[in-house]
């Protein structure tokens, strides 16, 4: 006499150990995208901040080294300082350079947020003055 074949039924899984493992490995594929996609925009996001500072920085530059060279009026660090905020950034250093004093040298830095903060600083560096045929 032969034994009848067994019928498998729909998500038994005593005779087949893979069954089921396709999701396993679907949900560990999701997973790792996700983390991916958000290193990418972090990361993303780091540049961004950086080009702000560098823009900061450079408008704040040319503003002050217009005061420097007496084209508008007041002190030069304090226009570079309000030119930055008003950017969306912070003058970390602002100094004319010697022996003119027309050119001024500026630092402007971002704040990254929260998951970003180990970078340190998003930081931009500008330097501007009159052309070169110009005292």
């Amino acid at each position: 006499m032969t034994t009848p074949e067994r019928v498998t039924v729909l998500g038994e899984s005593a005779q087949d150990p893979d069954a089921g493992s396709g999701t396993v490995h679907g949900m560990t594929l999701a997973v790792v995208l996700c983390f991916l996609l958000v290193a990418v925009l972090l990361v993303a996001q780091a540049a961004i901040l950086t080009h702000r500072a560098a823009k900061a920085a450079d408008l704040a530059a040319l503003a002050a080294a217009d005061v420097a060279r007496g084209l508008n009026p007041g002190v030069p660090c304090d226009v570079a300082a309000r030119v930055a905020t008003e950017n969306g950034a912070r003058i970390e250093e602002c100094s004319p350079v010697a022996p003119e004093n027309t050119t001024v040298d500026v630092t402007a830095v971002v704040e990254l947020p929260a998951p970003l903060t180990v970078l340190g600083p998003a930081t931009g560096l500008s330097r501007a003055g009159p052309p070169p045929d110009d005292p």
